[in-house]
């Protein structure tokens, strides 16, 4: 039975096309998809910064060797 999706509820169309898309491009195509339309939050280049100031070519290099040593 097809229902019109005028007359669906937000949750019903949302299964739906989830549904669809699933059906269409597979769960990966699928998730690839949907990833195109979230654009994240914060400024990227600045919270870098703070996640990577303390790291230098030395630092990374001899937590490499620890790890390959494990």
């Amino acid at each position: 039975m097809k229902t019109k999706a005028t007359k669906m509820t937000n949750q019903e169309l949302t299964e739906k096309g989830l549904r669809a898309l699933e059906e269409s491009l597979g769960p990966v195509g699928m998730i690839r998809f949907i990833q195109q339309f979230d654009t994240g939050s914060g400024n990227y280049t600045e919270e870098r910064s703070i996640w990577l100031d303390h790291y230098s070519i030395d630092s990374i290099s001899e937590e490499i060797k620890k790890a390959r040593n494990k």
